[in-house]
């Protein structure tokens, strides 16, 4: 069982920033992949963004060039990094985990953080 926490949601003016945060549990964290899913109202959840355990990344077409995610597996911390925020960006955001491949697909995650409201005023 992994235990994910997100923080680091908030309120922010288009064009500004704000960094998630993801702590996970598990032994073997860096092993794990992680990836971050939105979901806006009235909207099915979708991709945003992820990291293998390799480093790797993959991005939406969406975010790419805005948003930027990293990992420290020594903190077992995920981190999305989001730059020139839209209002479209308003979404709850979910950190999610694969024990045995990089989740980029809902399908693919196996675990799920309890997500943290991202709001993005115009």
């Amino acid at each position: 069982q992994v235990q994910l926490v997100e923080s680091g949601g908030g309120l922010v003016q288009a064009g500004g920033s704000l960094r998630l945060s993801c702590a996970a549990s598990g032994r073997t964290f860096s092993s794990y992949g992680m990836g971050w899913f939105r979901q806006a109202p009235g909207k099915e959840r979708e991709f945003v963004a992820a990291i293998s355990g390799t480093f790797s990344t993959y991005y939406a077409d969406s975010v790419k060039d805005r948003f930027a995610s990293s990992r420290n597996n020594f903190k077992k911390n995920v981190y999305l990094q989001m730059n020139s925020l839209k209002p479209e960006d308003t979404a709850v955001y979910y950190c999610a985990s694969n024990t045995r491949k990089t989740p980029t697909t809902v399908a693919a995650a196996e675990y799920w953080g309890q997500g943290t409201q991202v709001t993005v005023s115009s």
